[in-house]
């Protein structure tokens, strides 16, 4: 039984690949229980958008559009044309198709503005209103999370990629915003596109200034940099810290422990939290691996403490995969980003000993694990 046909365009962007991942959650979620998979996903990219029977044969049959795609910087004209034109190719695509979806927009709080790009996401969510069966209007705020692009109008993406460059950034100390998570909007956008719920939803961000954001994610730093995860029971805690240490993947990677040695051996602290967390050992023999999924929000540490191994890491949906030779005489630690599938594999004729930790307690009736291959089936041949 195929599952419900969900068109997600603008994949390769912040808002359609947090959204794309959450649905491929799923399906490996149900693949994992030996059951169907509840989603047909389908991934609009921007070429599809000059191929009209490639965007035809997309979105015939779709029951939900996740709308993302659009254009924010650029001439002013441009800019004004374009969000129009990508959904009125859009709205023809469903004309001769038949499809009858529900579309889910992402709109923006400029739209109420009279500015160039403030008309261009107005005037297409009119025509993408007049275009499906039900029409959602999500008004988001400033969108952060793992992945974003920095400067490329994402001020906590730029933040974080200039403190881990160390450099010293400008604020504008007047400057303020209004945060919102791109996972927590993609599983808004989703859950109102499959219940079919039309009219306009506009989430409330988490509102702080920008000197206080950069000086929560600089505390973020001087702590992670010190080996020390920060306590993460807030929600919003948990994602711009996963945001900031995702933006630090992979080029500040591996992180180095301090080994301290005498004539008993070697010490080394592997991790310290504010706050609860869960820590545990693990024995891999020759040959065997460990792992294959990936995790939507969980802070998880790998940690080799004997033998040798490599560590893969794929950011899901794509081909994108980071190895990473690891031994116990020159600990390292290895931090699995969030919606990035990992492993560990023992490719030696010896025992490996692997420390684990993660930032709360395992809970099986909710345990933010999906099953999904490090390497492609192409690879593996």
């Amino acid at each position: 039984m195929t599952g419900r046909k969900v068109v997600v365009t603008g994949a390769a962007g912040l808002l359609g690949w947090h959204a794309a991942a959450r649905l491929h959650a799923a399906n490996c979620a149900a693949r994992y229980r030996g059951e169907a998979e509840p989603f047909q996903l389908v991934q609009l990219g921007r070429e599809a958008f000059g191929d009209d029977a490639a965007r035809d044969a997309a979105i015939a049959d779709a029951e939900v559009i996740l709308h993302f795609a659009g254009v924010n910087r650029g001439e002013e004209a441009e800019v004004e044309a374009a969000n129009p034109a990508i959904a009125t190719a859009l709205a023809d695509s469903i004309a001769r198709t038949g499809a009858q979806p529900h579309i889910v927009y992402a709109n923006s709080t400029h739209a109420a503005f009279e500015t160039p790009y403030g008309r261009s996401k107005k005037r297409a969510a009119e025509i993408l209103e007049a275009a499906g069966a039900g029409f959602t209007n999500l008004i988001l705020p400033h969108i952060f999370g793992e992945c974003a692009r920095p400067y490329y109008n994402n001020v906590t993406a730029t933040l974080i990629d200039q403190i881990w460059a160390g450099q010293e950034p400008t604020i504008n100390p007047e400057g303020k915003v209004a945060l919102f998570h791109a996972g927590e909007a993609a599983n808004l956008a989703i859950a109102k596109g499959l219940a079919g719920e039309s009219g306009t939803i506009a989430p409330a961000g988490r509102e702080m200034s920008i000197v206080a954001l950069y000086e929560r994610l600089a505390a973020f730093h001087r702590s992670y940099q010190a080996n020390i995860f920060p306590d993460l029971g807030d929600p919003f805690d948990l994602a711009l810290f996963n945001s900031y240490r995702t933006g630090g993947y992979p080029a500040h990677y591996p992180m180095r422990m301090k080994l301290n040695s005498d004539a008993r051996g070697g010490l080394f602290e592997s991790a310290k939290s504010l706050a609860g967390s869960q820590t545990f050992l693990s024995t891999t023999r020759p040959g065997m691996r460990r792992g294959d999924h990936f995790h939507t929000d969980l802070v998880e540490r790998f940690l080799v403490v004997s033998g040798k191994a490599t560590i893969r890491i794929r950011k899901v949906l794509t081909d994108e995969v980071h190895s990473f030779e690891v031994s116990g005489d020159e600990p390292v630690a290895i931090d699995m980003p969030p919606l990035h599938t990992h492993h560990i594999v023992n490719d030696t004729d010896s025992e490996v000993v692997t420390f684990f930790w993660s930032h709360r307690l395992f809970d099986p009736a909710n345990p933010d694990t999906y099953a999904d291959a490090v390497l492609l089936e192409t690879e593996k041949q």
